[in-house]
């Protein structure tokens, strides 16, 4: 199971993370490029506005990609299956690597656009059915841990691209890294994403594809009992054999449902509002301010320029950290518990924050209470909504209408995402420090509507905790 969660993870999630950060370490190598490109092609010089149009759009077309990604990701998980789709999905991160990697050598800048909107999509798909499938070949007393593999390569891959990123300070790794992040090697550096893309080919397909898959939407119980065998040996895969039996039972042979079903079915009406919930407080509840915010609290504190880049990958460190715990706590703590309890910590950090900064020169002990509440809220954030989010989504929907749950959940996501990154300069421009009030606000809300909406799910079959929700979407009389 854990070298099934790893093969799944280094192809999933993992590009996730990596593109996401990868792209701040060529920056000015990439200006360079679009300016030199454009003075040959047209003879003149670019426009400064231009050139940051153009630096946007690269950086941005991949949220637009992850969107149309979490859109076909639902439909691709029912067609070619959990297990086909992920492969399937390493043929668009390849061809994604391919264009990056050819367009500093044939002077064209659209193919840049182009591949960073291919590995957009290669990550919504991964995203969405990264999580599936882990969900539904897990046993359910390590369905929670096994869950949190989506979460830990996510955070890895954000890990990896910040240490590729220190390429000039680490003279230790100096010359790999600046192979990597020179300015002519650049495109090295991008078209890296098909290193986990191979490897995700060479290792997958030793593995068996989703159990439930097999048995409720294809109806193969005999490649089902095998997949069992595989993952969860010869002696326990009886149990999750009548496990899934049931729910087929329960399902009576009914189709997967599109994501625009989901929205006029009643007794999924509260999953798919917590679900929405959940993604977009996971989006809205303010790491990204805690980010934007790291590099100025840091300074505050005395810690000198140079320095600070070592320090700003210690919050990667941390949320590795907090995801691998997360894993661990998950199954005996419960889901509950962890990511109410994140989002009620996070709350605390962000009415601090807003304290410290808005007193910084009150003592020279403010700047350090500022520097601990950076990390104590990205390791809330890790602890709760950043590694259970994606774990519930998979455990609130029976097989019918996971797939298009998922979709549901990325679509709500990326547009989060991408409402963030377009809002959140003015947000910090017109409200400063005070923006931690709107956050503590949203954490707060999401905390008091988990509390009151879902059960916990902990050790429960798929069947059971739609039970739990039956009384919320029909009545207390149903």
């Amino acid at each position: 199971l854990f070298l099934a969660v790893c093969a799944v993870g280094i192809g999933g999630t993992f590009q996730y993370g990596y593109n996401v950060s990868i792209i701040n370490a060529p920056t000015q190598h990439i200006h360079k490029f679009l300016n030199e490109t454009w003075s040959s092609r047209y003879h003149k010089e670019l426009n400064p506005d231009l050139l940051t149009f153009l630096w946007s759009v690269i950086a941005s077309i991949f949220s637009l990609g992850g969107l149309c990604g979490a859109l076909i990701g639902g439909s691709m998980a029912i067609q070619l299956g959990r297990k086909g789709a992920l492969l399937m999905n390493n043929v668009i991160a390849i061809l994604a690597s391919i264009l990056m990697g050819i367009s500093f050598p044939t002077g064209l800048f659209e193919l840049l656009i182009a591949g960073r909107f291919l590995i957009g999509i290669n990550s919504g798909i991964g995203l969405c059915v990264q999580p599936l499938y882990i969900g539904e070949f897990a046993p359910k007393h390590l369905r929670g841990g096994l869950a949190m593999g989506t979460s830990i390569f996510l955070t890895g891959g954000i890990l990896t691209g910040q240490v590729i990123g220190l390429r000039q300070e680490m003279q230790f790794f100096s010359p790999v890294l600046e192979l990597l992040g020179g300015e002519k090697h650049w495109p090295v550096l991008l078209s890296s994403s098909c290193v986990p893309a191979l490897a995700q080919l060479l290792f997958l397909p030793w593995f068996p594809e989703s159990p439930r898959y097999l048995l409720i939407d294809r109806g193969d119980e005999l490649s089902c009992a095998k997949a069992l065998k595989r993952f969860h040996g010869s002696s326990e895969y009886r149990r999750e054999m009548e496990d899934i039996q049931r729910e087929r039972f329960a399902l009576d042979g009914e189709k997967p449902k599109k994501p625009w079903q989901l929205f006029t079915d009643r007794g999924v009406r509260w999953q798919l509002i917590t679900v929405i919930v959940m993604a977009m407080g996971q989006q809205l509840s303010g790491i990204n301010a805690i980010y934007f915010y790291a590099t100025y609290v840091f300074e505050q504190a005395g810690i000198l320029a140079e320095k600070i880049p070592y320090v700003t990958l210690g919050t990667g460190v941390c949320e590795c950290l907090t995801a691998l715990s997360c894993g661990l706590l998950i199954d005996y703590v419960g889901r509950r518990y962890l990511i109410i309890g994140g989002y009620l910590l996070m709350t605390l950090w962000c009415t601090v924050l807003t304290f410290s900064l808005t007193y910084q020169e009150l003592s020279s002990w403010v700047p350090y209470l500022s520097m601990t509440c950076v990390f104590a809220f990205i390791l809330s954030f890790g602890l709760g909504p950043g590694g259970i989010t994606n774990t519930l989504t998979a455990e609130l929907f029976v097989q019918s209408s996971r797939p298009a749950a998922y979709t549901i959940s990325g679509i709500v996501s990326w547009i989060s995402f991408f409402t963030v990154g377009m809002l959140f300069p003015f947000v910090v421009n017109g409200l400063k420090q005070y923006c931690f009030v709107v956050f503590l606000l949203e954490c707060f809300f999401v905390a008091a509507f988990i509390f009151l909406i879902i059960p916990e799910t902990k050790n429960k079959s798929f069947l059971e905790i739609k039970k739990e929700f039956h009384k919320l979407n029909f009545g207390r009389n149903a």
